[in-house]
Protein backbone atom coordinates (compact mmCIF):
# COMPACT_ATOMS: atom_id res chain seq x y z
CA UNK A 1 0.00 0.00 0.00
CA UNK A 2 1.18 3.42 -0.77
CA UNK A 3 0.83 6.02 1.68
CA UNK A 4 1.50 9.38 2.95
CA UNK A 5 1.70 10.66 6.13
CA UNK A 6 0.07 14.10 7.43
CA UNK A 7 -0.77 15.83 10.26
CA UNK A 8 -2.48 18.63 11.33
CA UNK A 9 -0.87 20.69 14.58
CA UNK A 10 0.86 16.90 14.93
CA UNK A 11 -2.48 15.30 15.41
CA UNK A 12 -1.37 12.71 12.86
CA UNK A 13 -3.25 10.32 9.66
CA UNK A 14 -1.68 7.91 7.52
CA UNK A 15 -3.80 8.72 3.95
CA UNK A 16 -4.11 6.30 0.90
CA UNK A 17 -6.06 6.34 -2.22
CA UNK A 18 -8.57 3.39 -2.69
CA UNK A 19 -10.74 4.88 -4.65
CA UNK A 20 -10.53 1.90 -6.47
CA UNK A 21 -11.63 -0.42 -3.14
CA UNK A 22 -8.82 -2.77 -2.97
CA UNK A 23 -8.61 -2.26 0.65
CA UNK A 24 -12.18 -2.67 1.81
CA UNK A 25 -11.85 -5.76 4.53
CA UNK A 26 -10.63 -6.38 8.22
CA UNK A 27 -9.74 -2.35 7.84
CA UNK A 28 -9.96 -2.24 11.68
CA UNK A 29 -7.06 -4.83 11.80
CA UNK A 30 -5.16 -3.02 9.40
CA UNK A 31 -5.62 0.62 11.15
CA UNK A 32 -4.36 -0.92 14.52
CA UNK A 33 -1.44 -2.71 12.64
CA UNK A 34 -0.43 0.60 11.09
CA UNK A 35 -1.31 3.21 13.50
CA UNK A 36 1.01 1.11 16.12
CA UNK A 37 3.73 3.21 16.98
CA UNK A 38 5.79 0.65 18.22
CA UNK A 39 5.77 -1.60 15.05
CA UNK A 40 3.40 0.21 13.00
CA UNK A 41 4.10 3.64 10.90
CA UNK A 42 2.36 5.31 13.49
CA UNK A 43 -0.51 7.41 13.93
CA UNK A 44 -3.75 8.58 14.89
CA UNK A 45 -5.55 7.54 12.50
CA UNK A 46 -6.09 5.74 8.94
CA UNK A 47 -7.55 7.65 6.10
CA UNK A 48 -9.23 6.42 2.97
CA UNK A 49 -9.69 8.42 -0.14
CA UNK A 50 -13.02 7.35 -2.02
CA UNK A 51 -15.14 7.80 -4.56
CA UNK A 52 -18.43 9.45 -3.72
CA UNK A 53 -22.07 9.79 -5.38
CA UNK A 54 -22.80 13.20 -3.78
CA UNK A 55 -19.62 15.27 -3.25
CA UNK A 56 -16.54 15.65 -4.63
CA UNK A 57 -14.61 12.87 -2.48
CA UNK A 58 -15.73 10.63 0.05
CA UNK A 59 -13.39 10.35 3.62
CA UNK A 60 -13.35 6.93 5.90
CA UNK A 61 -11.50 7.16 8.42
CA UNK A 62 -10.51 4.71 11.13
CA UNK A 63 -9.08 5.08 15.13
CA UNK A 64 -5.80 3.72 16.29
CA UNK A 65 -7.40 1.79 17.83
CA UNK A 66 -9.40 0.39 14.66
CA UNK A 67 -12.90 2.27 15.66
CA UNK A 68 -14.80 3.77 12.35
CA UNK A 69 -15.19 7.39 13.29
CA UNK A 70 -17.51 9.60 11.63
CA UNK A 71 -14.82 12.31 10.91
CA UNK A 72 -12.28 14.05 12.09
CA UNK A 73 -11.35 18.00 12.40
CA UNK A 74 -7.92 17.76 11.90
CA UNK A 75 -8.07 14.62 9.70
CA UNK A 76 -10.42 16.28 7.20
CA UNK A 77 -7.91 19.19 6.87
CA UNK A 78 -5.30 16.67 6.06
CA UNK A 79 -7.63 14.57 3.66
CA UNK A 80 -8.18 17.70 2.14
CA UNK A 81 -4.60 18.80 1.64
CA UNK A 82 -3.68 14.93 0.04
CA UNK A 83 -6.35 15.15 -2.24
CA UNK A 84 -5.44 18.67 -3.82
CA UNK A 85 -1.59 17.69 -3.92
CA UNK A 86 -2.18 14.50 -5.23
CA UNK A 87 -4.39 15.80 -8.26
CA UNK A 88 -7.65 13.97 -7.05
CA UNK A 89 -9.51 17.10 -6.64
CA UNK A 90 -7.61 20.17 -7.79
CA UNK A 91 -9.96 22.73 -6.67
CA UNK A 92 -8.95 24.83 -3.97
CA UNK A 93 -13.07 24.02 -2.32
CA UNK A 94 -13.91 20.90 -1.66
CA UNK A 95 -16.79 18.55 -0.77
CA UNK A 96 -15.78 15.76 1.30
CA UNK A 97 -18.67 12.65 2.12
CA UNK A 98 -18.41 11.64 6.15
CA UNK A 99 -20.70 9.31 7.89
CA UNK A 100 -21.32 12.81 9.66
CA UNK A 101 -22.68 14.37 6.79
CA UNK A 102 -21.25 16.60 3.79
CA UNK A 103 -18.25 19.15 4.67
CA UNK A 104 -17.11 21.91 2.59
CA UNK A 105 -13.13 22.55 2.72
CA UNK A 106 -11.72 25.54 1.56
CA UNK A 107 -7.52 25.24 0.95
CA UNK A 108 -5.28 28.07 1.25
CA UNK A 109 -2.96 27.26 -1.17
CA UNK A 110 1.24 28.13 -1.98
CA UNK A 111 3.38 27.46 -4.32
CA UNK A 112 0.61 25.08 -5.50
CA UNK A 113 0.74 23.07 -2.45
CA UNK A 114 -2.47 23.42 0.37
CA UNK A 115 -0.84 24.59 3.84
CA UNK A 116 -3.88 25.20 5.26
CA UNK A 117 -7.39 24.89 5.43
CA UNK A 118 -10.77 26.53 6.87
CA UNK A 119 -13.61 23.66 7.32
CA UNK A 120 -17.64 24.17 7.27
CA UNK A 121 -18.14 22.03 10.83
CA UNK A 122 -21.82 22.44 10.54
CA UNK A 123 -23.98 23.38 13.35
CA UNK A 124 -23.14 21.59 16.89
CA UNK A 125 -26.23 19.89 18.10
CA UNK A 126 -26.76 20.41 21.72
CA UNK A 127 -30.04 18.07 22.75
CA UNK A 128 -29.00 14.78 24.64
CA UNK A 129 -30.55 12.44 22.80
CA UNK A 130 -28.65 13.13 19.66
CA UNK A 131 -25.63 13.63 21.02
CA UNK A 132 -26.42 11.37 22.97
CA UNK A 133 -25.70 12.09 26.94
CA UNK A 134 -28.30 9.92 29.24
CA UNK A 135 -31.38 12.40 30.86
CA UNK A 136 -33.09 15.20 28.82
CA UNK A 137 -32.31 19.00 27.78
CA UNK A 138 -29.26 20.06 27.59
CA UNK A 139 -25.94 18.98 28.92
CA UNK A 140 -24.91 22.39 29.99
CA UNK A 141 -22.37 23.15 32.94
CA UNK A 142 -23.17 19.89 34.82
CA UNK A 143 -21.19 18.16 37.80
CA UNK A 144 -19.41 14.86 36.88
CA UNK A 145 -17.08 13.25 39.49
CA UNK A 146 -13.88 11.33 37.88
CA UNK A 147 -11.11 9.34 39.94
CA UNK A 148 -10.91 12.15 43.19
CA UNK A 149 -12.29 15.11 41.98
CA UNK A 150 -15.19 16.58 40.79
CA UNK A 151 -15.51 18.30 37.63
CA UNK A 152 -17.83 21.45 35.52
CA UNK A 153 -18.78 20.11 31.91
CA UNK A 154 -20.41 20.74 28.63
CA UNK A 155 -21.11 17.61 26.05
CA UNK A 156 -22.35 18.87 22.27
CA UNK A 157 -22.63 16.70 18.84
CA UNK A 158 -19.92 18.23 16.44
CA UNK A 159 -19.97 15.22 13.92
CA UNK A 160 -19.05 13.44 16.79
CA UNK A 161 -19.42 13.58 20.64
CA UNK A 162 -17.54 15.99 23.14
CA UNK A 163 -17.47 16.76 26.23
CA UNK A 164 -15.98 20.02 27.57
CA UNK A 165 -14.01 19.60 30.77
CA UNK A 166 -13.44 23.00 32.26
CA UNK A 167 -10.42 23.75 34.56
CA UNK A 168 -8.90 26.51 36.18
CA UNK A 169 -5.23 25.63 35.04
CA UNK A 170 -3.66 23.91 31.71
CA UNK A 171 -3.79 20.19 32.44
CA UNK A 172 -0.71 18.18 32.57
CA UNK A 173 -0.50 15.00 30.66
CA UNK A 174 -0.70 12.87 33.29
CA UNK A 175 -4.00 14.78 34.30
CA UNK A 176 -5.53 14.13 30.64
CA UNK A 177 -4.90 10.42 30.88
CA UNK A 178 -6.03 10.15 34.47
CA UNK A 179 -9.36 11.58 34.15
CA UNK A 180 -9.73 11.30 30.26
CA UNK A 181 -9.17 7.57 30.63
CA UNK A 182 -12.02 7.15 32.99
CA UNK A 183 -14.53 9.99 31.16
CA UNK A 184 -14.27 8.34 27.82
CA UNK A 185 -15.42 5.09 28.01
CA UNK A 186 -18.34 6.08 30.29
CA UNK A 187 -20.67 4.95 29.15
CA UNK A 188 -23.49 5.17 32.18
CA UNK A 189 -23.26 8.65 30.87
CA UNK A 190 -22.41 8.53 27.14
CA UNK A 191 -24.08 6.03 25.85
CA UNK A 192 -21.33 6.46 22.69
CA UNK A 193 -18.64 6.91 24.66
CA UNK A 194 -17.44 10.72 24.13
CA UNK A 195 -13.99 12.58 23.31
CA UNK A 196 -12.74 14.63 26.53
CA UNK A 197 -11.40 18.02 26.24
CA UNK A 198 -10.05 19.51 29.15
CA UNK A 199 -10.24 23.73 28.26
CA UNK A 200 -8.83 26.16 30.40
CA UNK A 201 -9.61 29.88 29.31
CA UNK A 202 -7.07 32.19 29.16
CA UNK A 203 -9.06 35.22 28.38
CA UNK A 204 -12.16 36.00 26.15
CA UNK A 205 -10.44 35.36 22.87
CA UNK A 206 -8.29 32.99 24.15
CA UNK A 207 -8.07 28.95 25.78
CA UNK A 208 -5.96 26.26 25.78
CA UNK A 209 -7.27 22.51 24.93
CA UNK A 210 -5.70 19.47 25.87
CA UNK A 211 -7.85 16.15 24.51
CA UNK A 212 -8.52 12.51 25.15
CA UNK A 213 -9.67 11.37 21.91
CA UNK A 214 -12.47 8.46 21.84
CA UNK A 215 -10.77 5.58 20.16
CA UNK A 216 -7.14 7.19 20.34
CA UNK A 217 -6.30 8.29 23.56
CA UNK A 218 -4.26 11.59 24.49
CA UNK A 219 -3.30 13.41 21.16
CA UNK A 220 -1.56 16.85 20.14
CA UNK A 221 -4.52 18.12 18.99
CA UNK A 222 -8.03 18.24 17.87
CA UNK A 223 -9.98 19.90 15.01
CA UNK A 224 -13.73 18.76 16.41
CA UNK A 225 -12.47 19.17 20.00
CA UNK A 226 -11.22 22.19 19.88
CA UNK A 227 -14.38 23.68 18.16
CA UNK A 228 -16.45 21.99 20.77
CA UNK A 229 -14.83 23.60 23.67
CA UNK A 230 -15.02 26.95 21.46
CA UNK A 231 -18.74 26.68 21.11
CA UNK A 232 -19.24 25.80 25.29
CA UNK A 233 -17.01 28.49 26.53
CA UNK A 234 -19.08 30.66 24.05
CA UNK A 235 -22.48 28.95 25.62
CA UNK A 236 -21.04 29.60 28.86
CA UNK A 237 -20.54 33.12 28.54
CA UNK A 238 -16.61 32.79 29.13
CA UNK A 239 -15.30 33.90 25.59
CA UNK A 240 -16.79 35.43 22.52
CA UNK A 241 -17.97 33.35 19.35
CA UNK A 242 -14.36 34.00 18.04
CA UNK A 243 -11.69 32.44 19.28
CA UNK A 244 -7.68 31.06 19.09
CA UNK A 245 -7.41 27.91 20.64
CA UNK A 246 -4.00 27.05 21.88
CA UNK A 247 -2.77 23.68 21.88
CA UNK A 248 0.71 21.94 22.24
CA UNK A 249 2.25 22.22 18.69
CA UNK A 250 0.46 25.85 18.05
CA UNK A 251 -3.14 27.08 17.59
CA UNK A 252 -6.48 26.96 15.68
CA UNK A 253 -9.03 29.99 15.27
CA UNK A 254 -12.82 29.10 15.77
CA UNK A 255 -15.47 31.14 14.48
CA UNK A 256 -19.21 30.64 15.41
CA UNK A 257 -21.00 32.37 12.87
CA UNK A 258 -24.18 34.41 12.76
CA UNK A 259 -25.71 30.92 10.84
CA UNK A 260 -24.94 28.84 13.04
CA UNK A 261 -21.91 26.93 11.58
CA UNK A 262 -19.16 26.50 13.25
CA UNK A 263 -15.56 27.60 10.74
CA UNK A 264 -12.60 25.78 12.15
CA UNK A 265 -9.25 27.28 10.83
CA UNK A 266 -5.55 25.54 10.34
CA UNK A 267 -2.62 24.05 9.38
CA UNK A 268 -2.06 20.73 7.39
CA UNK A 269 1.59 19.12 6.84
CA UNK A 270 3.20 16.31 4.92
CA UNK A 271 5.22 14.27 7.65
CA UNK A 272 6.52 11.71 5.16
CA UNK A 273 5.51 9.20 2.18
CA UNK A 274 5.84 5.52 1.50
CA UNK A 275 5.09 1.66 1.09
CA UNK A 276 3.91 -0.85 2.89
CA UNK A 277 2.58 -4.05 3.11
CA UNK A 278 -0.59 -4.91 4.56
Amino acid sequence: MIFSKLNGLGNDFVITDDRENKYTENLDEMARKLCHRRTGIGADGLVFVRKSETCDVRMQIFNSDGSEAEMCGNGVRCFAKYVYDKGIFKHERMSVETLAGPMIIDLTVKDGVAVAAKVDMGVPETRREFIPVVGTGECQLEKLAAVDKEFTFSTILLGVPHTVVFMDHLPTAEEVFKYGSVIEPMTSLFPRKTNVNFTHVLDDKTIEVRTYERGCGPTLACGTGSSSAAVCCAMAGYTGKRVEVQLELGSLHIEWAENGHVFMTGPAALSFEGSVEV
